[in-house]
C-alpha cells in the first residue's frame, strides 16, 4: 500500500491556452516533478464502438496532455486516432498499447505517420507492448518466440522506418528486413517510405519485468509501466533495470527527458460499494483469467503493487473453474490503488492525502466517463480556480 503522503502545488502558469496541465511534487531523491494529465479510452473492451468526442474535445479544452487508446482482440487501437485526429487540434494521441504480434513494424511505422499527418504533425506517440501467449499464438497465429529479443528487434525497425534516413534493413534474431526464412523466394527488396514523417514520432513501451523495462529505457522515449510499485521508480528493481537501459544508450536522452506515464481512475459516486462491486469481476477476470498458469502479466503487475497473495489465490480458483471465488477474493485496496472515487469532497480529501501519484511518474493516464470527473482532477492538479 502506499503510506507516504507528499504536498502538491499548483504550477504556475498551468492554465495558458492549449498548454498541458500537470502539478509539481517533491519526487524521489529529492527531485521535483511535473506530472501532466491524460485520457484512457477503453475501447479494447466494448462490444460496439462508440467514441466519446464530446469528453475527448472536454480534456483538450482543459489542457489534458493526450489521449490513448488500447487494444486486446476487439477494436484496435490505431484506427480510432485516425478519427479523434480530425476531431480534435492540440491534444497528444497515444497507444497504450498495440501490440506487438498484431502488424508488422513497418505497417505501425505507416498507420502511425498517417495518423500523425491526419492530425497536422508533432501529435502521435506509438506505445507498444506483447501482450501474452495466449492472445500472441491463439489471436494472431504468432509464435511467442523469444519476447525480449522481438521487442528490440521490432523497435529497432519500427524507427528506422519513420526516420525515413533510407531503405530499411535489419538482421535480427526474431525479425528481419528483408525477410529470407522459411518460404521466402529471395526477392525481398530493402524500401523506403514513400510518406514522409510529419513529424518525429515518440515510441514508449509497455513492460512488467527488469528485461523489458531495460530495454525500454535504452530505446524508447518513454515508459508505461504495468503495475509500478508504491515506491514508484524509486523502487530498487525498478531504479536498477531503468539505470541498466540508461547506461545502454547512445542518443544522449537522459533520465530528466524520459517519459513516465501511470493509470489513474476517477469516479464520482455515492455508492463506493457499488463502485468497488461493479468494477470487481472485470479486475478479476483479468488477473485470474487474462493469461496462462506460466504467462500472466497481470498477476505480475498486481504483485508489484503489492498484493502478490492475493494475485495468486485470485488466479488459482479461476484456473480451478471458482470463478465467483476468484471474484470475490479480490480486495477491495486493490480495486481502490491508483484510483480516486467517491463524492467530490472524498475526492478532494483522497488526493489532499498524497499518494496517488507513483513517484517519479511524469504523467497520469485517466480513466474516466464525464466531463465533470476530469474537471474535478484537472482541478485538483491546479489547472483550475478551486
Amino acid at each position: 500500500m502506499v503510506t507516504e503522503n507528499r504536498v502538491f502545488k499548483k504550477v504556475p502558469g498551468a492554465r495558458h491556452a492549449g498548454g498541458p496541465i500537470g502539478l509539481t511534487f517533491p519526487g524521489g531523491s529529492g527531485s521535483v516533478a511535473h506530472v501532466q494529465l491524460a485520457l484512457r479510452l477503453e475501447f479494447f473492451r466494448t462490444a460496439r464502438l462508440e467514441v466519446p468526442f464530446d469528453l475527448i474535445r472536454r480534456a483538450e479544452d482543459l489542457g489534458f496532455h493526450s489521449v490513448w487508446t488500447a487494444e486486446a482482440y476487439g477494436a484496435d487501437a490505431m484506427t480510432p486516432l485516425a478519427a479523434i485526429a480530425t476531431a480534435t487540434q492540440r491534444i497528444k494521441l497515444g497507444t497504450a498499447v498495440v501490440q506487438l504480434a498484431g502488424r508488422p513494424p513497418a505497417m505501425l511505422g505507416m498507420q502511425a505517420m498517417t495518423v500523425d499527418a491526419l492530425a497536422g504533425g508533432g501529435r502521435m506517440i506509438v506505445g507498444v507492448g506483447l501482450s501474452g501467449p495466449q492472445i500472441v499464438e491463439g489471436w494472431y497465429g504468432q509464435p511467442w518466440g523469444k519476447p525480449n529479443a522481438r521487442l528490440r528487434d521490432y523497435v529497432t525497425i519500427l524507427r528506422k522506418v519513420m526516420a525515413r534516413e533510407g531503405p530499411v534493413t535489419h538482421d535480427g534474431p526474431e525479425i528481419s528486413l528483408p525477410y529470407t526464412g522459411p518460404g521466402a523466394l529471395g526477392q525481398g527488396k530493402p524500401l523506403q517510405s514513400i510518406l514522409h514523417p510529419t513529424s518525429d514520432i515518440p515510441i514508449w513501451l509497455a513492460s512488467v519485468g527488469p528485461r523489458n523495462t531495460a530495454l525500454c529505457a535504452e530505446l524508447c522515449e518513454g515508459w508505461l509501466p504495468m503495475g509500478l510499485p508504491p515506491e514508484g521508480i524509486d523502487d530498487r528493481d525498478v531504479a536498477a533495470a531503468l539505470d541498466e537501459g540508461f547506461a545502454r544508450r547512445t542518443d544522449g536522452r537522459t533520465r530528466g527527458e524520459f517519459e513516465v506515464f501511470t493509470g489513474l481512475t476517477v469516479n464520482i459516486t455515492d455508492d463506493v460499494q457499488g463502485w468497488l462491486d461493479a468494477v470487481r469481476p472485470f479486475r478479476a477476470t483479468y488477473v485470474g483469467g487474462m493469461g496462462s498458469a506460466s504467462h500472466n502479466y497481470h498477476v505480475e503487475s498486481m504483485a508489484r503493487r503489492g498484493f502478490a497473495d492475493e494475485a495468486a489465490r485470485i488466479q488459482e480458483l479461476f484456473l480451478a473453474g471458482r470463478r465467483e471465488e476468484a471474484i470475490a477474493a479480490m480486495p477491495d485496496e486493490a480495486l481502490l490503488q491508483g484510483a480516486l472515487v467517491g463524492s467530490p469532497a472524498d475526492i478532494r480529501k483522497q488526493w489532499e492525502a498524497g499518494g496517488v501519484v507513483s513517484p517519479g511518474a511524469t504523467g497520469v493516464i485517466v480513466a474516466a466517463d464525464r466531463p465533470e470527473e476530469l474537471e474535478l482532477v484537472a482541478e485538483l492538479v491546479g489547472a483550475r480556480d478551486a
